[in-house]
């Protein structure tokens, strides 16, 4: 059920949704010298930066807006585990460390930052890593041009800076399968709005958006889809759901990624996915990262697969999984993008947990195009931390018709080159629909890059 409502604009510069807050507040436009340091401040360099001054009573309540559903009950499963993360509190002193949602400036929210470090509420790198966030999703929503970008920023880093900072203080801990929190905080809420002027709509693209509809009434019918895609960008999830909501909101919002232990670990990226539905596991890039966790990491990838087969078997599942293991790098060379080889091991474990699940199972390929958004570092990092990087770009997203695995292997007795061929045809067409998204968004042909094969729309125009 789609909870909030959604509009998209042709002539605005990014996605936009319906607030329960009227607010327009005036602002002006101030200046300040922050000092990111001393002893055991945030940082020792000094940065100038521009601040506005919001209506205060209106800022707090596009704030709010953005935090609590009206009426929510916490007597449901998802309320009870949004509880859990803050157990350690008690109701005053939530309250008393709110910090960032009472600040009223882009200085309250920095100051904000280097108070909570100074008084050893923040850890010294968390709080660099929460001011650089700051400043490059400020820096993106600017470059948008869209007329109320001020107040975007504001209200969303607000949420986003008490969330990042409430669970640093009491840690969210993730389960191998783990439902979207949306009460009595909605979490998945908090994303789209959070990613959503990030995204240049104008030139953005879906490919097949047909095929999405066959997609969902084979998942009403009680059968299950496997998505086997490229990956991008830690806001890949979120992506998919933006551009899918006004068309398909019921795969936006039940869609289970299968989901690297750094997104459920890194303080910063912690409160988006709790705003998903996943299947938590180790990747293969980490799994050696630190050898004494060698063995600890193959049992709980062990217990996720156990957990992904029992939700197969109950029918209407949408999975999605990027069996290259990560995200897609750029190559060292040309400095092109293009979808990261995938494991034959990991397609083909996809497939027979789809077809022993006792219900019928399909596999499209989907393709994603996000890179310029959040792109990741350049190479496979072993630390949590990295530096995020966010741009205001066009995305694009496709998907192709199911591949069947017997269809493709018909021919072929031995059962590792049947693994491989059918890696490979499912490569192939996400290679494929990946070069028409960037022939229509970065060689700037729009619609006019749709194949015979692939047909592009904007069904939020």
């Amino acid at each position: 059920m789609n909870l909030y409502t959604t509009s998209y604009t042709a002539t605005l510069f990014t996605y936009s949704t319906t607030s329960r807050v009227s607010a327009s507040p005036s602002t002006s436009t101030i200046s300040c010298s922050l000092k990111c340091g001393s002893s055991g401040g945030v940082g020792r360099s000094r940065s100038r930066c521009s601040g506005v001054v919001f209506c205060a009573s209106k800022l707090w309540g596009l704030a709010e807006a953005v935090v609590e559903k009206n009426g929510s009950s916490r007597s449901t499963a998802a309320a009870a585990a949004a509880v859990a993360s803050t157990s350690a509190f008690d109701q005053d002193e939530i309250s008393t460390h709110r910090t960032f949602l009472h600040a009223r400036t882009e200085q309250d929210l920095l100051l904000g930052i280097q108070k909570e470090a100074e008084a050893g509420r923040l850890p010294i790198d968390v709080a660099q890593g929460m001011e650089e966030l700051y400043h490059n999703y400020r820096n993106a929503v600017f470059d948008s041009g869209h007329p109320k970008a001020h107040e975007i920023v504001l209200a969303n880093m607000a949420v986003a800076l008490d969330r990042i900072f409430m669970d640093v203080r009491d840690p969210f801990q993730f389960s191998p399968h783990h439902k979207a929190i949306r009460e009595p905080f909605d979490y998945y809420m908090f994303g789209q709005k959070y990613i959503g002027p990030l995204l240049d709509f104008r030139n953005s693209f879906i490919g097949n958006i047909s095929l999405f509809n066959e997609m969902e009434k084979k998942l009403r019918q009680g059968e299950n889809v496997i998505l086997i895609s490229n990956h991008q960008t830690e806001a890949d999830p979120a992506i998919i759901a933006l551009l899918l909501e006004s068309t398909n909101p019921f795969i936006a919002e039940n869609m289970i990624c299968v989901a690297g232990d750094r997104v459920v670990t890194d303080p910063l990226c912690k409160p988006f996915s709790m705003g998903r539905n996943l299947l938590c596991v180790y990747s293969k890039k980490h799994m050696n990262d630190d050898p004494e966790l060698l063995d600890m990491k193959i049992r709980a990838n062990t217990k996720s697969l156990k957990e992904m087969a029992m939700l197969l078997r109950g029918g209407s599942k949408i999975i999605w999984i990027a069996p290259s293991g990560g995200r897609d790098r750029p190559d060292p060379v040309t400095k092109e993008w293009y979808p990261a080889p995938f494991d034959a091991s990991s397609v083909d474990n996809m497939r027979r947990l789809s077809e022993h699940a006792g219900v019928p199972g399909h596999i499209y390929p989907l393709a994603i195009l996000c890179y310029d958004v959040m792109p990741p570092p350049p190479q496979v990092e072993k630390e949590i931390g990295e530096k995020r990087v966010i741009s205001f770009q066009g995305v694009g997203l496709s998907v192709a018709p199911k591949i069947s695995y017997q269809e493709v292997t018909a021919a072929l007795e031995d059962p590792e080159e049947a693994k491989l061929a059918y890696t490979q045809s499912l490569y192939s067409s996400v290679s494929e629909q990946y070069n028409v998204l960037k022939s229509a968004i970065y060689g700037k042909q729009g619609l006019k890059a749709s194949t015979p094969k692939i047909s592009l729309s904007q069904p939020w125009q």
